[in-house]
């Protein structure tokens, strides 16, 4: 294994930031050890690292202060409520809270790969790492000269985790994509919808979070593979290739039975196709905008479904007498279901049919996950950490529980070029002077 050899000075103090809760430290969990050199940013990249920073890697975010990331300019504020997607002309880069969720737990740096000081700082720390991490756009690292062989000329057991749209090869690897546009590409969109009306898509970039886990599993294969080997890799995530992953038993279906996937009666919505299922959906409760998911399979759980609901005389017609006539009848049935939905609280309702055995479930808004739900609560999903701007915010934590380790979360997201004095000054070696100059001259 090869490293460059560096030449600095040696910090004449100490250098960091003036709050010590928020002063670096040793990391603990099953990744403590491991340092990432992250390019990242919005969302595919940033949560694909966090889970790694979660569980204690050394994640250090690379900023640009000419170029803001997305999430740091998406006025997501605390207390404040705007349309998703609104930009503030005059952002403040630390009051994010999307950033603050993407990037918690990562120490994070500016510097300006234009400035060949800023570049030779960025090539250091490549080295300090051993594994890079990426999602810009085709091109960028290319014009930067940072591909894996030139990487490895820096180190020669480097990872490289690259993230994009459509891969790193093939004739459209050039194309730009964002969350919207790979639920496009990939089908997913074309799935998605109801009958005879057009391709919906999603609300939201999904797909930036369902790339990501690729994306971090990628990346723990990559560093077990050097764990055994000693041998780094280039490891090359296509949000498109992980978005085709999603469409199941849909894609067998058209290439086995040649059956299309947009035909008069698909997408159902939220009616199953396979195995026979009625009622089957989303049905309305009480309030403004609430509603109870509720599925039967079996006649024994519809006989059970007529008992709660004290065996009206609709539920006994023939109709609905079996699984096959439920299905047939499957907009009568749910009309009559909803008149009987329609004035029970969600949670109640959700309640009393699982005490009968009947698969149900309250559909629940951001609220009632956050402050209502007793199961979330009791698992710990969200958790809370102070940020020196936002003030206490609460997080999604990791959606399992392990019996001898768990994550280590030690501080909410960096301040734009917070951890500029560690990673420079204590890590690197650059001296305070130099850092001084540095920043006065807009390289970090």
């Amino acid at each position: 294994m090869t490293h460059t050899t560096w030449t600095t000075k040696a910090p004449d103090q100490e250098i960091g930031s003036g709050d010590a809760s928020r002063r670096p430290r040793a990391r603990s969990g099953p990744l403590a050890g491991i340092k990432v050199a992250d390019f990242c940013w919005m969302g595919v990249g940033a949560v694909a690292t966090r889970l790694l920073a979660d569980f204690g890697a050394e994640v250090i975010k690379i900023e640009n202060r000419k170029r803001l990331d997305m999430p740091r300019r998406l006025p997501i504020y605390k207390g404040e409520v705007r349309s998703y997607g609104a930009e503030d002309p005059n952002p403040d880069p630390n009051k994010g809270g999307l950033f603050n969720n993407y990037s918690r737990n990562k120490l994070g740096i500016t510097v300006d790969m234009a400035d060949p000081r800023g570049r030779e700082l960025v090539l250091e720390l490549i080295d300090h790492c051993g594994v890079v991490t990426e999602n810009f756009a085709p091109g960028v690292m290319e014009r930067w000269n940072l591909t894996y062989p030139e990487l490895r000329e820096i180190r020669d057991d480097v990872i490289f985790a690259r993230m994009s749209g459509y891969g790193h090869s093939g004739p459209q690897a050039h194309y730009r994509s964002y969350g919207p546009v790979v639920q496009a590409v990939s089908g997913l969109s074309f799935n998605s919808g109801l009958p005879g009306r057009e391709p919906s898509g999603w609300g939201q970039s999904y797909m930036d979070n369902q790339a990501a886990y690729y994306n971090s599993a990628g990346l723990l294969l990559a560093i077990y593979q050097r764990m055994l080997t000693g041998q780094g890799t280039e490891v090359d995530v296509s949000a498109v290739e992980a978005g085709i992953g999603l469409l199941g038993s849909d894609l067998l279906d058209t290439v086995v039975n040649d059956r299309p996937s947009r035909r008069e009666d698909y997408p159902r919505g939220n009616r199953l196709e396979h195995p026979t299922a009625a009622p089957h959906g989303v049905y309305p409760a009480a309030g403004d905008d609430q509603w109870i998911a509720i599925a039967v399979f079996k006649d024994q759980e519809w006989k059970t479904l007529r008992t709660v609901m004290s065996d009206p005389a609709w539920a006994g017609e023939a109709r609905f007498a079996t699984a096959a006539d439920r299905v047939a009848n499957a907009d009568e049935l749910d009309a009559a279901l909803s008149a009987w939905t329609r004035d029970r609280d969600k949670h109640d309702l959700m309640h009393l049919l699982q005490g009968a055995g009947i698969t149900a479930g309250a559909v629940q808004n951001s609220r009632d996950l956050a402050e209502h739900d007793p199961q979330i609560a009791a698992r710990g999903t969200f958790f809370e950490l102070d940020h020196p701007v936002i003030g206490p915010a609460l997080f999604e934590g990791f959606p399992g529980q392990f019996g001898t380790s768990k994550p280590d979360h030690w501080r909410s997201a960096p301040l734009l070029g917070e951890d500029n004095d560690y990673v420079f000054g204590e890590l690197l070696g650059r001296d305070r002077a130099t850092l001084d100059r540095l920043s006065a001259e807009g390289v970090i």
